[in-house]
């Protein structure tokens, strides 16, 4: 019985304990709220410890937790995760005795929502019986406004507890119909998870919602199914959660009629931003970083992708490694040695940083290899150009197109994480090596910022950048600024550029593309009808051949182990 019994148990005689003990043998019809046997021995206990004790009852009538608080509240043992069965809600509600006549309380509809309860109640005292009753369930999602904010929870007004009727299994049954109605009835095909987006910041609706069908194609990347997004426009971002505890709670609910297993957030989160969001929404989180180092990790194929991401992760993680525990410590040994010596998580964060030193070491190695790769290439006297553009452009459909190769390509985001190099032979017989790189992405975690060492490399070696971008894309001008952004913070922004309106079978905004286009004299091409293809390779001639003439009217001999950059 004693792992039944939960909460402030101190300073209660042997008498009271084996009372509080009692009340999980009473069994209520599960119909009822409780059973008034049940109800009165609750207040009777109250009244007299002036403490507030609550149980717990699941739909067959048994009490399966008993949980004593203090004055003004009680704290619920911790009920493990919910809302991966077939139920909606977790099968249990809550009854307990407030002693000072109020109703349900925010900590009560916080946990209501939190822990997914059937119902849950507070019934006051008049003298050591009892008084009121005070009702909450969750709320139903309104199917006529889905993206309309609702309220987590409903609280009744109260009503006496003398003469209360109410079918609680009917009422159960009928919340969880509601409850249901929102549930999406297909399922994507091999998802590892189910996911609920959330943005919070200062931006117009416009561009939050835009980042978060940005967050959408990273999570189907990653095989996870987006079942619902949430919006809090915030000016000032809550530095322990992010946003409040209403907002909080609203997520709860929306996660529960989504069967949402975790929550995405489309900016990075502080460690305690992430414990403080997941113990009060007892749920899975994770930030946009964790998201695109999931997508990297299972996408890497080459050692050198490998090694960077295996990086990348071990320098995201090292703040975030859990809080001490000295009873995880052990003893230093030697002379002297006192207190708990070096703990686990001290030990876990040290291999960690060892770890880190080898990683840097082996990629120093390998980008000395790929050095001498690329001076080989130079000394060859073939011209280079780089495919640089934001994530799922069409990089690698173009190369594949432009050398008749097989590349792996797929229309998710970063398909492609190692640097590929295919030589191509221009009309006039000249050969040029195109490189094809990871895509770039806005707002560029500092953690990943090592897994793009290897294109931004490819990018510094080559004579000419050729800058893809999606002509169908709704945001192609804000993709335009994310690339040149990022190639103007590694000095690359005055790189000959050749611009590239790709995938301009499948335009949605002709005006808009005709005038960037325009703007930086860009050619539309395809990768799927070839258009533009021929007279990419044209231009790629002239480039490489001015460049020639450029040199032998200066007089200067043809370079030995350096390449002159294309003129732009």
């Amino acid at each position: 019985m004693p792992n039944r019994i939960h909460g402030n148990l101190t300073g209660l005689s042997h008498a009271e304990r084996a009372g509080i003990e009692r009340l999980a043998h009473h069994l209520t019809d599960p119909t009822q709220l409780a059973s008034e046997a049940l109800v009165l021995r609750l207040t009777g206990m109250a009244a007299r410890l002036k403490r507030q004790i609550g149980v717990l009852i699941d739909r067959g009538g048994h009490v399966t937790h008993v949980i004593v608080g203090d004055d003004h509240q009680i704290e619920l043992p911790d009920l493990g995760r919910w809302g991966q069965g077939s139920g909606r809600l977790r099968g249990l509600r809550l009854v307990h005795v407030h002693l000072k006549g109020e109703g349900l309380s925010d900590d009560d509809m916080n946990d209501l929502v939190r822990l997914g309860l059937d119902l849950i109640a507070a019934i006051t005292l008049d003298g050591d019986q009892p008084d009121c009753v005070f009702l909450g369930h969750l709320a139903a999602d309104r199917q006529d406004q889905p993206h309309r904010s609702v309220e987590p929870a409903v609280a009744w007004p109260g009503r006496a507890w003398h003469g209360f009727d109410l079918d609680c299994a009917e009422l159960v049954r009928e919340l969880e119909t509601q409850l249901g109605r929102s549930r999406a009835p297909a399922r994507m095909v091999n998802a590892r998870e189910t996911a609920l987006l959330v943005h919070v910041g200062p931006e117009p609706l416009p561009d939050a919602e835009d980042r978060l069908d940005e967050m959408e194609e990273l999570a189907r990347t990653a095989r996870v199914e987006v079942v619902g997004r949430v919006i809090q426009r915030r000016r000032e971002l809550d530095p322990r959660t992010l946003l409040g505890a209403g907002k909080l709670a609203e997520i709860s609910l929306r996660a529960m009629q989504k069967d949402a297993t975790l929550l995405v957030f489309d900016r990075e989160l502080t460690p305690s931003q992430m414990r403080g969001i997941s113990k009060q929404t007892d749920m899975k989180v994770l930030d946009r970083t964790q998201l695109i180092l999931d997508i990297f990790a299972s996408r890497a194929r080459s050692q050198d992708g490998k090694l960077q991401v295996e990086l990348a992760q071990l320098r995201y993680s090292l703040p975030r490694l859990g809080e001490r525990d000295d009873a995880l410590s052990r003893l230093t040994g030697g002379i002297g040695g006192v207190g708990p010596g070096e703990t686990k998580l001290e030990i876990d964060r040290r291999r960690a940083r060892d770890r880190v030193h080898r990683l840097e070491d082996d990629l120093e190695r390998l980008a000395k290899g790929r050095a001498v790769r690329r001076q080989g290439r130079t000394e060859s006297e073939v011209a280079l150009a780089a495919l640089v553009g934001y994530t799922n452009v069409g990089k690698s459909s173009l190369l594949n197109a432009l050398a008749k190769s097989t590349i792996f390509t797929e229309n998710l985001a970063f398909a492609t994480l190692d640097p590929t190099a295919r030589r191509i032979r221009l009309p006039g017989g000249t050969p040029i090596v195109v490189t094809d790189t990871v895509g770039f992405i806005r707002d560029l975690p500092k953690e990943l910022l090592g897994a793009f060492e290897a294109t931004l490399e490819e990018a510094r070696a080559a004579d000419l950048l050729l800058l893809v971008l999606d002509a169908s894309h709704a945001q192609i001008e804000q993709q335009l600024e994310s690339v040149e952004r990022i190639l103007a913070d590694h000095d690359l922004g005055d790189k000959p550029k050749l611009v590239l309106m790709n995938k301009c079978d499948d335009v949605h905004d002709p005006a808009t593309v005709r005038e960037i286009g325009g703007r930086y004299r860009a050619l539309h091409t395809s990768a799927v009808t070839r258009e533009g293809l021929p007279e990419l390779l044209d231009r790629l001639e002239d480039r490489v051949a001015t460049a020639r003439r450029m040199r032998l009217l200066a007089g200067a001999p043809e370079p030995a182990q350096t390449w002159s950059p294309l003129e732009s």
